[in-house]
């Protein structure tokens, strides 16, 4: 009887602390990256100006006096302050300022510049709306700089990673690993060889999916992250068992191992 007892108390042990082979996920990212880094060179896909985007434009030349009508309105103590951690919750944690006067894409593609006029930015990736505004300003400066930058370049992580919400990327560029990184990662049960990007460009919505244990993604489109793009990582199958079962489910089993232990001691005592 007794070695009975202590023989169903081992097995339940076994049984509870063993590994469901279903559940098992592999966590390595990029597992091929030797062969792929050799082979392939990664393709750096600018984004196109957005309605709603935040320009930083700020143009600079030796005589400050003749570009002063081109930065109509602002003082050098204007600074804008951008995050890129969610919501700006970590204090001094990613943070940079930028300076200029800022203009808003309107609904059409355009902002209003001063001295120039209506300026169209549809169609046109930062670098070349800089190379057109410098030219255009080469008619009123000698040698002018154009100082462009986009400060509201934002993505939003849903999902199983580990800090959700929307996120700002710096210098209006970044790429899926970049976003991931700043939502903590993917936590335990997310679905890495399925990661969903869902796409807003031009008024049109498409999708594709990326595969972070293949390093062929950096060739997909969707490697490089462009404004507003949507990244939502699915859940395992770790997950979906968890969620179905009984969320007190440990708690009865430690409660049985326990009550079997007892009574196995019970035994032990009255058989001596």
């Amino acid at each position: 009887m007794k070695g009975n007892i202590l023989y169903m108390v081992l097995l339940l042990g076994l049984f509870s602390c063993r590994t469901n082979p279903k559940m098992h996920t592999d966590l390595n990212y990029m597992q091929n990256i030797e062969q792929v880094a050799t082979e392939k060179s990664v393709e750096i896909t600018s984004s196109t100006i957005q309605p709603g985007d935040q320009l930083v434009i700020l143009v600079t030349a030796k005589d400050l006096d003749v570009v002063k009508p081109f930065n109509q309105n602002y003082s050098s103590s204007e600074v804008i302050t951008t995050n890129s951690t969610a919501g700006g919750n970590t204090p001094n944690q990613g943070l940079t300022t930028v300076t200029g006067p800022t203009y808003i894409v309107d609904t059409n593609g355009n902002i209003d510049f001063p001295t120039l006029g209506k300026l169209n930015t549809s169609n046109k990736s930062l670098i070349q709306f800089k190379e057109e505004l410098t030219q255009m300003l080469t008619k009123f400066i000698i040698n002018p700089t154009v100082n462009l930058r986009l400060v509201n370049f934002k993505v939003t992580v849903l999902g199983e990673v580990n800090k959700q919400g929307d996120y700002t990327l710096a210098n209006g560029h970044g790429t899926i690993l970049n976003a991931l990184g700043l939502a903590g990662d993917l936590t335990l049960y997310g679905k890495r060889e399925d990661i969903l990007i869902i796409r807003t460009e031009n008024g049109q919505i498409t999708h594709g999916k990326i595969n972070l244990h293949d390093a062929n993604l950096i060739s997909s489109p969707y490697y490089n992250l462009k404004q507003g793009d949507a990244i939502i990582v699915s859940a395992n199958k770790a997950r979906n068992i968890s969620a179905k079962q009984n969320p007190n489910t440990g708690i009865y089993l430690t409660a049985a191992s326990i009550a079997i232990s007892a009574v196995a001691i019970i035994v032990s005592l009255i058989s001596k």
